[in-house]
């Protein structure tokens, strides 16, 4: 209700000194307005009682947070009002409702009673003469603005009733006239409570008038609004009358509207695609909600996008399929070099399709480093069969919405890039590369790994669902091709619907001739060259392959090719006509210092220093394992930021070492007078896996036997406790890295002699291999002869030191050399 101003000033009264304290939420009364109040809690109806019982006077005041049912003296103001309770009646629910009129206002000074209700000491307030000098005519300047603008509010909406502006326009008093302005205005609370404790009547006027030019710009725009929305309404309804007047003409002049025509044109496509029955259902479902909506409304625009959508789709549309064998052979070849699996699968799969027509389609899934060519490789598996390619790059992927679209009640909502692509390739049985999916995120949006699921599942993807479009769709015609870097990443359920096909890296011969046939051509035309101009001899391309490249793919190898390009088109445009010959000391000129050298630690046989094997992303690598001894207690220090299986793993190969050297007759003191520092160079990146475990021991036993290991000889293989070699992943890759490094031997576990029989010819040549099955053969061919072997009578200390004498005391022992 809004409050009423009394219609006279209350007779002078006494106030008490105790009185019922009645805590107000949401609400504040100024003195003399009259103010209705609903009363609910049990303290306010005792305090209402024990007011009606006496002087029926109350101290009503305001609690800071309306939320407690219980305020205590801290949760009152200071200031409130002492108030007359005029009239009260009982509800049938136990509530009170009493109308109440404000005094005076009156200062809490104590609480002289919490239970059952609340009672304070008060004083009263009176209103201070202003605190600086104001003229009688600046006063009667701000009451009239006070009294104009009130009476604008009203004209603008504000809920303010005639009565009060009549004594509005008889007060004189300005402290009176800003309390029943502020009593009709539905201020704040905390507002309304500055203006209550504002005893200066002449500020209290200014901040009321502040206050009334706020209201009034905010029911100006709010009126503004109001009449925008009257105005784009009526707007609406002329252009709607008018459109149907113009469609009425254009059917008297024999003109088909523009509307007609799309709806045309959307059921000609249906049945010229032969849309499935559902989706056709759907179709004349949404034509007909068109049809009924007004043209130019949101929901209109909404469905015109979706019908565009559904009839845009390449239902029935199919590419015709080159299923002859010979060519699509030829083209493989032509694009790419060796890659003989991949090509024969594919080749496999033309022959099942001449055989059977509706044979589905493998979903295959390439996984090699970066480089080597598997998304080329699916463009080129598009060409050899005469199907449009598509890729969708699914890294950093996070939301299920991309592969299953957005429901059609999101703004600006569209299907997911499955379909989008398959709109975008025109027919229904693309080449689909969904590429980098080991690198999908997942986050509170969904997990699009579980959304390609049903996209990957043979069985299943005959009827897919896109949430945008509504209708199933056949995606079975596609011929979908993943690619990966890593298999680890990937979700095994989505692993377990793909067929796996490995692409390793490159050797130095592959790529010579990769660089030949393709990257050479490319780069000499892309850069404005021609054969007059320059040629790449093969010692020439050697010297790129082997100083300025090392990795498993040919990015790189591009990259330098082109930067000689580069370089000799500087000379080209500058005037010098001589064709360049791209030899090795050409090479030099125009590259630079080489980018990578032979490693270090391989120009000289170490003790303590093994070759190991590695794998990474981006290809094989070789790892280095140095072990020295250091005086101490048998510890074991870890470093080079190794991972909890390599550390597992040098762990297994110590206690193998300490029980070989028991059953070889070393000295048993050995592991525990010395601590064992295991490091693994380039520290800055993480290692981990089993694969080191024969490495860690042979350096280890290096260093107690005296015995270098051969710079010549790289190992990989895990090991257990009682020295079983045991079979590694990665085979071609390593093999590859050591080739790179100039290693002549590769020792490889038994177990994994089927695959090193399935490498390629150019892989296995000018490396001897020595397949072990145990650590003692693995000694046989990495440690050389003995330099100061430690059996009982010595200790080893490291590479290069003199035999020593073993002795029982630990004052007479040397300290050990680092190996």
């Amino acid at each position: 209700m809004t409050d009423e101003p009394s219609g006279q000033e209350p007779a002078e009264l006494e106030i008490p000194d105790v009185l019922p304290v009645l805590p107000l939420r949401d609400a504040v009364l100024f003195p003399f307005i009259i103010l209705p109040l609903s009363i609910g809690r049990e303290h306010s109806t005792l305090a209402v009682d024990e007011a009606l019982g006496g002087h029926r006077m109350l101290m009503l005041v305001g609690q800071r947070d309306s939320d407690l049912e219980r305020p205590e003296r801290a949760d009152l103001y200071d200031i409130g009002t002492v108030a007359s309770i005029t009239r009260m009646l009982k509800l049938p629910d136990g509530r009170i409702r009493i109308l109440v009129q404000g005094l005076t206002r009156a200062r809490i000074t104590h609480l002289t009673q919490s239970a059952p209700h609340l009672e304070a000491e008060v004083v009263q307030v009176q209103d201070v003469e202003p605190a600086s000098k104001t003229s009688a005519l600046e006063r009667e300047a701000l009451m009239r603005n006070v009294r104009q603008q009130l009476e604008q509010a009203a004209n603008l909406g504000k809920n303010v009733s005639p009565e009060v502006l009549v004594i509005v326009a008889n007060l004189e008093d300005s402290g009176r006239l800003a309390d029943l302005v502020a009593s009709n205005l539905e201020l704040p609370a905390e507002e309304a409570q500055e203006l209550l404790e504002e005893l200066d009547p002449f500020l209290r006027l200014r901040r009321m008038n502040e206050i009334l030019t706020r209201e009034l710009q905010v029911l100006s725009m709010q009126q503004n609004i109001a009449s925008q929305a009257r105005d784009e309404m009526d707007r609406s309804q002329r252009d709607y009358f008018l459109r149907q007047q113009l469609k009425a003409i254009q059917e008297e002049l024999g003109e088909g509207d523009e509307l007609s025509q799309e709806i045309q044109g959307w059921r000609e496509a249906a049945v010229e695609k032969a849309m499935p029955e559902a989706a056709m259902q759907e179709l004349e479902k949404q034509i007909k909600r068109l049809e009924r909506s007004h043209p130019d409304s949101a929901e209109a625009a909404t469905t015109r996008t979706y019908l565009d959508w559904l009839a845009g789709l390449p239902w029935g549309v199919e590419s015709e399929d080159d299923l002859e064998v010979a060519n699509a052979r030829r083209v493989l070849d032509e694009d790419h070099y060796d890659l003989e699996q991949i090509k024969e699968r594919i080749l496999e799969f033309l022959a099942v399709r001449q055989l059977r027509a509706d044979a589905k389609g493998p979903i295959l899934c390439f996984v090699g480093p970066p480089g080597v060519g598997k998304t080329s490789l699916g463009r080129s598996i598009a060409r050899a069969l005469g199907r449009q390619f598509l890729r969708l790059s699914l890294g950093g992927v996070r939301d299920e919405a991309e592969i299953r679209g957005h429901r059609r009640t999101y703004v600006g909502a569209l299907p997911g890039r499955i379909l989008q692509g398959i709109n975008q390739a025109g027919t229904a049985n693309p080449v689909f590369m969904l590429d980098e999916i080991d690198k999908i995120g997942v986050d509170f949006r969904g997990d699009p790994s579980s959304a390609l699921l049903e996209v990957l599942d043979p069985e299943q993807n005959h009827t897919f669902r896109d949430h945008y479009l509504g209708v199933e769709y056949d995606l079975s015609k596609v011929l979908f091709i993943a690619t990966a870097n890593l298999l680890e990443p990937i979700q095994p359920a989505f692993l377990d619907r793909m067929e796996v096909v490995r692409l390793s890296g490159y050797t130095a011969e592959d790529k010579l001739e990769i660089a030949k046939r393709h990257l050479v051509p490319k780069l000499v035309a892309e850069h404005g060259l021609t054969p007059a101009r320059i040629r790449f001899g093969d010692a020439g391309l050697r010297r790129i392959i082997a100083d300025y490249t090392r990795e498993a793919g040919l990015r790189n190898l591009e990259r330098e090719i082109a930067a000689v390009c580069r370089k000799v088109a500087v000379k080209v445009a500058e005037g010098d006509r001589k064709r360049v010959e791209v030899n090795p000391k050409r090479v030099g000129e125009l590259l630079g210092a080489p980018r990578h050298r032979a490693e270090e630690l391989l120009r000289r046989d170490r003790i303590g220093v093994a070759t190991g094997l590695a794998w990474t992303a981006v290809g094989g690598d070789l790892l280095f394992i140095e072990v020295v001894a250091l005086p101490g207690q048998g510890k074991l220090l870890l470093t080079g930021q190794l991972g909890d299986v390599m550390k597992e793993s040098a762990q297994a190969a110590v206690s193998f070492a300490r029980a070989w050297a028991s059953d070889h007759d070393y000295d048993a003191n050995f592991f525990s007078e010395n601590d064992l520092h295991i490091h693994v160079p380039a520290g800055s990146i993480p290692k981990d896996g089993p694969s080191a475990g024969i490495t860690i021991a042979t350096a280890i036993l290096s260093v107690m036997t005296r015995r270098p290991v051969s710079r010549q000889v790289a190992m990989t293989g895990e090991i257990t406790l009682r020295g079983t070699v045991l079979p590694i992943g990665g085979l071609k890759e390593k093999i590859l890295a050591a080739k790179i490094a100039g290693v002549e031997t590769v020792l490889l576990p038994a177990l994994n002699e089927k695959e090193l029989a399935e490498l390629p010819e150019g892989v296995r040549e000018g490396v001897a291999f020595h397949l072990v099955e145990h650590m003692d053969r693995v000694l046989e061919h990495a440690l050389l002869p003995i330099v100061a072997p430690n059996r009982r009578r010595g200790t080893a200390r490291g590479s290069g030191s003199p035999r020593g004498r073993s002795t029982s005391t630990k004052s007479r022992r040397r300290p050990p050399n680092r190996g």
